[in-house]
């Protein structure tokens, strides 16, 4: 094992003191090409091109002597500190870290960053990077080769954004440029990059600022709220006790995509919303989708809301993680169902309808429970009833998909 494991942090400025001295005494140095091309490397030390860290790591883990990890930006922040002290290779390191690149590609918009969501785009986590994007109106990702600005604006397709493309930061070749989501495909685009992806409604926070990222206590405490939180006038499906157990049943959050199929009021997209996940909302019906608008304006969520009758209109979107369906019936269940996502959730108002709702599910492969929901509410001054509410609640979880969800 080496004597002893030093990863700097550079950000294209002089490197530190405590940088030099623990490079001039490096008998192995790892790093990117530029990285081992700076001058204060020792010119008699081995030298290891960064591909795989976890390649990299058992060769620093087999050496003899004094190791040095060269890393842009700050490598403890979605860097190489994570893989470096993994179990597997028993290295205890020095850490000499530098700005980080989400940091840096703020600094070059002039923009403040506690309040920003940050995410890795990977071709394999590219499309849940997206999909924070979607419900979030200030996102730093970390792009890679697969997953860069043009894929994050293709799949943004019909939701507007601006990005910041920050393109080799800290190096003589830096550019930063400014152009709309849309266009983001239009150019290539050298790597490395850091995007800010910045857009959608205004939140309703007052700027003071306690918790880095979005702020959790934004909006009124509790889930399911009642109607009145709304305005009142919610449909018979979109009742307290049978929202709280659908959003119970689909978990929604941050990375997944949520459809809404009947929005009505926007109620369930809403909250599905407030707890961080991407919500696309869809009603055939235009004062609905009018309805919905102003309740996500109201609570200060981001929704992508689409006019138009499931199941046609459902066959552009983009794939769901998890879905409700408050309308439509067995037709628009089965259509979903043949998208797989990982769970799908409807209401029946009568057994046979919901008997049909569970065989079409177990057809396509879903494991299906079925409950029935009833609700009584009390006056609590004369504990009287006020109003009574009765639905079979079904809920089908994909085992593939299941399995290996993130």
């Amino acid at each position: 094992m080496a004597d002893r494991v030093t990863v700097i942090g550079w950000d294209g400025s002089p490197l530190t003191a405590a940088a030099r001295s623990a490079l001039g005494a490096a008998t192995l140095v790892a790093g990117a090409g530029h990285h081992l091309a700076l001058p204060e490397v020792p010119p008699a030390a081995e030298r290891v091109r960064l591909g795989s860290v976890a390649l990299a790591a058992r060769r620093i883990a087999a050496h003899r002597g004094t190791a040095v990890v060269l890393a842009d930006g700050d490598p403890g922040f979605f860097g190489v500190v994570r893989t470096l002290r993994a179990p597997e290779f028993g290295l205890e390191v020095e850490v000499v870290p530098a700005v980080s690149a989400v940091a840096a590609a703020f600094a070059r918009a002039g923009m403040p960053w506690d309040d920003a969501q940050v995410v890795v785009a990977h071709p394999r986590t590219l499309r849940r990077a997206v999909n924070v994007c979607r419900a979030h109106t200030k996102v730093a990702v970390l792009t890679s080769p697969g997953a860069g600005p043009a894929e994050l604006g293709l799949l943004l397709e019909g939701v507007h954004r601006t990005f910041v493309i920050c393109e080799e930061l800290g190096t003589t070749r830096e550019r930063v440029a400014v152009v709309t989501s849309d266009k983001a495909a239009d150019h290539t685009w050298r790597d490395p990059n850091v995007v800010i992806v910045i857009g959608g409604s205004p939140g309703t926070a007052d700027g003071t600022g306690w918790i880095a990222g979005r702020d959790p206590a934004t909006g009124p405490r509790g889930w399911s709220l009642p109607a009145e939180a709304y305005g009142g006038g919610l449909g018979e499906g979109e009742t307290d006790l049978l929202r709280a157990a659908q959003l119970a049943r689909l978990g929604p959050r941050p990375g997944d995509l949520v459809w809404d199929i009947g929005c009505g009021s926007g109620a369930f997209a809403t909250e599905a919303a407030r707890g961080g996940a991407a919500v696309i909302a869809v009603d055939r019906d235009l004062a609905a989708c009018a309805r919905t608008d102003a309740t996500a304006r109201r609570f200060g969520v981001q929704l992508q809301i689409i006019q138009g009758t499931a199941p046609h209109v459902l066959e552009d979107l983009p794939e769901p993680d998890v879905v409700r369906v408050g309308g439509g019936g067995a037709a628009v269940v089965s259509a979903v169902a043949d998208r797989r996502p990982q769970r799908i959730v409807a209401h029946a108002a009568t057994r046979d309808e919901a008997e049909l709702v569970g065989r079409d599910l177990t057809e396509h492969g879903f494991r299906v429970e079925c409950a029935l929901l009833q609700s009584v509410g009390l006056d609590t001054r004369a504990w009287t009833e006020t109003e009574r509410s009765v639905a079979f609640l079904l809920s089908g979880v994909l085992p593939e998909r299941e399995d290996r969800a993130p």
